[in-house]
Formats: structure tokens, sequence, C-alpha cells
């Protein structure tokens, strides 16, 4: 008796070994990765805004379906950082619109990708975001478009265009933010949208200035309202600041085409959203731009400076570097009255492909006699893979293997404030808009 008393226990206690390890095997086993639980919301959130159906990217990954066939590429542009884009240094400067991945969010996809880029449950699928068709910044106000299509040749070498178009506005108008959209994305190498206010536009289109500066919507007066270029995200401007479009203003495209082989044609357009609530202070451009420089041949680090200095207490509210394919870095730092400086942005690996504009998660202040210093260095060396050409000398110009360098950014005035009266928009400052801009 006594010994079927011992088996039994023997095996009641084998039992529970078992179970127990069952247990804690379970306990142990991580859940599988899927993508309808954990790389959706990822995608969503990071990565739709481009990444959907009529936007630059080459592919949707809204669905499940979308995504699949992706994922191996997934992953290794997720890795190596080189998606979502963003070119900024981490740790210098803080900004609002920080497109980069978490390591957990990279760890996430990196381990969907490696257990068989699973489906999951439908029911754990986040809803999609929603977005205005054919915007980012959601449904405009208002779209102004260029009157008629422009005619842009197959081939050869396309001037820069600066055609005006009338705004039609009977009331001052407040944009709080601004996105410019390419007709035909093929042949639109940027688009700049200068605004003129009533008196500047008709002195444009007078007769003295029939082939002069004016003509071309700069004259040394009108001010920048947005940009559209390779990377280049729209502009949305912090609540309580906005552009100020006056009564009557006309707008002028800078448009630079890049025939392609084929005769094409384009009629782009903008679209405005107007601010909601009141405006304390006007957005104002500025740049820190040096135009006389000489790249020799060959040069492989060329060093070009420029600056800006504060005539009064400003606070920065976004930047953004502009070159061309020689650009190789680019960096700001802010140098304060007191000779302290700070490096507030700087893209080690400045990418022409990619031209990102960076808004401050605070606008930064810069007092009177401060100093925005920009320094950039350009690659002509055979080693830069997208040098049209390491034997010449490189001087400014407005064509892509001519050179540029402008640091870009937006401000607005510490002390001003709209609020107590109207007639405080009387007193808006138009911008003065370089000679050429891209």
């Amino acid at each position: 008796m006594s010994k079927r008393v011992l088996e039994l226990a023997a095996v009641a206690a084998g039992l529970c070994i078992i179970a127990a390890i069952a247990v804690a095997a379970n306990r142990a086993a991580p859940a599988k990765i899927t993508f309808t639980r954990d790389v959706a919301p990822i995608l969503y959130n990071r990565c739709a805004e481009c990444h959907r159906p009529g936007e630059i990217a080459p592919m949707s990954l809204l669905s499940y379906k979308d995504a699949r066939p992706w994922a191996r590429s997934i992953k290794e542009k997720v890795v190596d950082r080189s998606m979502p884009p963003w070119l900024a240094t981490p740790g210098y400067g803080h900004f609002e619109n920080d497109r980069r991945l978490s390591q957990k969010e990279v760890d996430t996809i990196s381990a969907w990708v490696d257990g068989g880029a699973l489906q999951g449950d439908e029911k754990d699928l986040p809803p999609a975001p929603k977005f205005e068709e054919g915007w980012s910044i959601g449904k405009p106000d208002t779209v102004i478009a260029l009157d008629e299509e422009v005619a842009v040749p197959a081939t050869g070498v396309a001037p820069y265009q600066y055609i005006n178009v009338k705004t039609h506005f009977t009331e001052n108008k407040w944009v709080q933010a601004a996105e410019i959209r390419p007709g035909n994305r093929k042949v639109v190498h940027h688009i700049i949208v200068f605004v003129q206010d009533a008196s500047q536009a008709a002195e444009a289109a007078g007769p003295r200035h029939a082939q002069g500066e004016a003509r071309e919507g700069r004259g040394g007066r009108g001010f920048k309202l947005a940009g559209y270029a390779p990377g280049e995200q729209p502009k949305v401007f912090p609540p309580g600041t906005a552009k100020l479009i006056k009564a009557g203003s006309t707008l002028t495209f800078q448009m630079h085409y890049t025939p392609n082989g084929e005769a094409s044609k384009d009629r782009s357009y903008i679209g405005l959203i107007f601010a909601k609530q009141p405006v304390n202070k006007v957005v104002q451009t500025g740049t820190a731009t040096n135009a006389r420089f000489v790249i020799p041949p060959g040069d492989g680090n060329f060093e070009v400076k420029s600056s800006w200095t504060a005539k009064e207490d400003v606070r920065l509210v976004d930047l953004m570097p502009h070159m061309h394919v020689r650009g190789k870095d680019f960096t700001y730092t802010a140098v304060y009255p007191d000779g302290r400086s700070q490096v507030i942005l700087q893209v080690p690996r400045y990418d022409f492909n990619w031209q990102l504009l960076y808004r401050l998660k605070e606008p930064l202040l810069l007092p009177r006699g401060g100093r925005i210093d920009c320094v950039a260095h350009f690659d002509n060396s055979v080693k830069n893979k997208y040098n049209p050409d390491p034997s010449k000398e490189v001087r400014w110009g407005d064509q892509t293997w001519e050179e540029m360098m402008i640091g870009w950014f937006d401000y607005i005035l510490d002390s001003e404030n709209l609020l107590p009266g109207t007639a405080a928009l009387t007193r808006a400052r138009p911008e003065a808009a370089p000679a050429k801009n891209r």
C-alpha cells in the first residue's frame, strides 16, 4: 500500500513540475509582434504624412497589404535612421516637428520583420489617420493657383519665372499655415511664394520696371510667405503668430522648373489657413546669406560663413538651411551680446533631396545685438557622387550645378503686441527678400 502511495505521489510531483515549467515557459514567451497591434500605430504616427495615396512617397503604408511587401526595406531604413528623414544632430535644439523614431519604435519594427511580418488580429488595428486629400495642413480656407498652365520644355535650362497672381482679398488676412503644392512634381525644382501689397504690386507692374527686379516680384520689398523644395514641410506658425496679407495684395510665384526630357505643363498652387484666434505677433523671415564665395575645383571641404544681427530683441521660430548638390554640412549658432554662444541646429550630412524645415518647440530669444552665425561646408571633390563636375570652379547661381548658401529663419519681435487695438495691423513690417533664393 505504501509503495503504491509513493508511486502516486511521485507521479503527482512530476505532473506539478511539468505544469510549472509550462506556466513559466508561457510567461517567458513574449507576445508576437504584429502589424495591427504594434507596427501600424508607429507608421500612422510617423510615416503616413508622406506614405499615403497621392503624396510624395513611392508607396502607401496605411494597410498591412500596403506595407507587407516592403517589410525588409522598412526595417533597413529605420535601422539605419534614413527614414523617417531627419538630418539634425540630436542634442542641438529641440524641434516640434522632430520625425525621429525612438529606439523602442525601431526595435519593434525590426522584431516584426524578423518574426515574419505577421498581420495580427484586425480588432487590434487602430483607426487610420484622417487627412484632407491633397493636403498636409488640413483643408485650406482658400487655394490660390497660377492663372494658367506653364509650358515646360523637354530639354535645356529653364530660367526662373516670376508669375504674379492676385489674391482678390478685400480685407486683411492673417495666415497661420501655408502649403505649396506643385502641379507637376516631375518638373518642379522649387517654388517660393512672395507677397506684395497693392502699392508694391502696382509699382512692380510699372513701365520703368518692365525688365527689372520689381517685375520679378522682389524689388527689395515684399516678403516670403512659404516655399516648396524636395522634402520641405509646410509653414505652420505658433499659436498667436501669423503672416499678414493685406487687402489687395498680389502673390508672386518664383518658379524653377527642371526639364526632364519630355515637354510638359504645370499649374502649381498654394493653400492658406487663416488664424482662428487673435494674432499677437507678425512672423517675419530673415536670412544669413553669403553669395560671394568661390569654391575651388576638387576642394572636398570648402567653408563658407554668413551672419545676421538682431536690431532688437527677437524670438526665432524656425530654421531651414539651403545649399545645392555640393552642400556637405550646415550649422546655425546663436551668439549672444554677453559673448555666450549656442549651437541651435547642426546638420552634419546635408541632403539636397531632403531640404527640411526645423520648427523650434519654443521660440528662442535672441537679444538685440545678438547674431545668427551660419557655417557651411561644400564638397567639390570626386568623392561627392552628386557633384556635376569636380573640375569646375563653383560660384553662387540659380541652377543646381551652381551653389547657394542661405540660412533661412522665421522670427517674431519680442516687444510686439498687436492685441490692444486693431490699428496695430497697419504696423506690420514687410521683410526684405534676397535677390535670388534657391
